[in-house]
């Protein structure tokens, strides 16, 4: 595609003080008359270009519109590529792919195959084992409707397995306990919601955009950020240590015998928070509060009816 080879030029006379027309063809399988076109495409775009006349001359663009190569610490590449390749593993997006591109044209070449060795030491891959396809789809209109402003339309189901259908205002996508979520205006409630990704089906992108309203950011953030946690005490399996420790410190633990901990476990009172206690089946106790004790044993009572 034209776009593509556009762009790709640009990056070869950023990395280059300057090179010739018909050695841009010989790498573009192009001819020289398609190169001097792209390049007053390129100038017409506002691009400074350059052109050298004489023996060694060629084609470059001017210096001062260049970044510095040494603008950025070795540190900060390997910082910034770790980053933005978290991202890209969630979210497909060609465009972090060319930010991805860019950044690396801006490596020395001696410095490349380091920052690439440690930029790839620390991988954050927030895709699932499975690859939920849905999730994947769902996210990149979401994503659409984040840059345009596009209202939402959805179905979406609420803990109690209740359907409804909501249209929404999106305004942040959100990563939290190991799940998307997306905070949007919700018409229908009149109010901010946070909505769990997995409980939406039926996604739909309008075509009628809205009007940003006036919010807080930091008021929007702490709508999931500051939920009520209650520390509770677990009589829990030491086989579990290693998760109990994904989740609170070392000095939180008493050992009681070999093979048993007192824990005080920071916990929060929603459908997460029990899923959480459950998944460590028979090998973790509940023992106080009263309250969170009773309502665990409701739930593994209406387990239990199920298979009666």
């Amino acid at each position: 595609m034209k776009i593509d080879r556009l762009l790709s030029i640009i990056m070869v006379l950023i990395e280059q003080n300057k090179i010739s027309a018909s050695k841009l063809a010989e790498m573009f399988e192009v001819t020289p008359r398609t190169i001097y076109r792209d390049i007053e495409t390129i100038q017409a775009a506002g691009v400074p270009i350059v052109t050298y006349t004489g023996t060694n001359g060629g084609i470059g663009i001017l210096e001062n519109y260049k970044i510095d190569k040494k603008f950025f610490t070795k540190e900060d590449m390997i910082t910034i590529m770790t980053g933005l390749g978290s991202i890209s593993s969630s979210v497909t997006n060609s465009g972090l792919n060319k930010v991805l591109t860019k950044l690396q044209s801006l490596i020395p070449e001696d410095h490349t195959q380091e920052i690439k060795l440690k930029s790839g030491q620390v991988v954050i891959d927030l895709t699932t084992w499975s690859g939920n396809k849905k999730l994947q789809a769902n996210l990149i209109k979401i994503k659409e409707a984040l840059n345009q402003r596009r209202y939402l339309i959805f179905k979406y189901l609420d803990g109690n397995g209740k359907s409804t259908e909501r249209k929404v205002e999106p305004y942040q996508l959100l990563w939290k306990e190991e799940k998307w979520y997306i905070n949007s205006y919700c018409t229908m409630r009149n109010d901010f919601r946070l909505f769990k990704l997995s409980r939406i089906s039926y996604l739909k992108v309008l075509d009628e955009t809205f009007s940003l309203r006036e919010f807080d950011m930091e008021e929007l953030r702490m709508n999931w950020s500051e939920k009520r946690i209650l520390n509770i005490k677990l009589l829990v399996d030491v086989s579990l240590k290693e998760r109990i420790l994904e989740r609170c410190e070392e000095e939180n633990i008493t050992y009681c015998g070999k093979n048993k901990m007192i824990v005080e476990f920071p916990f929060v009172d929603d459908d997460f928070g029990y899923e959480l206690l459950l998944s460590f089946g028979n090998k973790c106790e509940c023992l106080e509060p009263v309250e969170i004790r009773e309502k665990l044993i409701e739930k593994i009572r209406n387990m239990l009816h199920i298979y009666n």
